[in-house]
């Protein structure tokens, strides 16, 4: 083989070399998903993602709710878990509060009297470390959220919507009424006829 036809070859080589260097790609196999097809199939799993994401949050917020209000109920359990005890004793401090006052009204009661003022304390000190408190009532403003009114009365010593006079003690358990107080309100004196009016007004010139 001479020069010629040697050189001739190697650039026969050379020019199917180059030619494949720039051969375009080939065509997808197929059933392979094209680039376009990859991006939008990782798009909409990104965004399933995010739904995901946020359905826990939410769920994991509805749970802490949850287990705070559990918390309190569970509190207020306990709080008032004497709340029965404590209303069937009531009667028991009503009936020695009447005895006592039964005693003073009778001459000779003395040591009956201070034996049952003695029981009462003990009672109502103990009901104390349950913060179990007595509600407070006469003079102040009727409140229909403590008191109770059974009848109402003229008076000229308090304000109209006062609390005169206390039947039957109300208590509270912590902040909750247990029993409101049964109670008489002041209303407003009742006009003066016409002739203690004037007889009461001063003389004019």
């Amino acid at each position: 083989m001479d020069n010629n036809q040697e050189k001739s070859n190697h650039i026969s080589d050379l020019e199917q070399s180059s030619s494949g260097l720039y051969a375009q790609p080939a065509p997808p196999e197929e059933g392979v998903p094209s680039l376009e097809e990859l991006q939008g199939a990782l798009a909409a799993k990104t965004e399933e993602a995010g739904q995901m994401r946020e359905k826990y949050l939410r769920l994991a917020a509805e749970f802490e709710n949850y287990k705070k209000l559990a918390i309190r109920d569970q509190r207020e359990h306990v709080r008032f878990a004497n709340e029965q005890l404590v209303k069937e004793l009531l009667p028991v401090i009503d009936n020695l509060e009447r005895a006592i006052q039964s005693s003073k009204d009778k001459a000779g009661g003395d040591a009956l009297t201070a034996g049952v003022e003695l029981t009462l304390k003990q009672a109502l000190e103990a009901f104390e470390k349950f913060d179990v408190r007595p509600i407070k009532s006469v003079g102040e403003p009727f409140n229909p959220v403590c008191h109770q009114a059974v009848v109402r009365v003229e008076s000229h010593r308090l304000p109209e919507n006062s609390v005169v006079e206390e039947f039957q003690r109300g208590y509270y358990l912590h902040d909750r009424v247990l029993r409101a107080a049964m109670v008489s309100v002041a209303t407003s004196p009742a006009v003066q006829s016409e002739d203690d009016a004037v007889a009461g007004e001063p003389a004019t010139e």
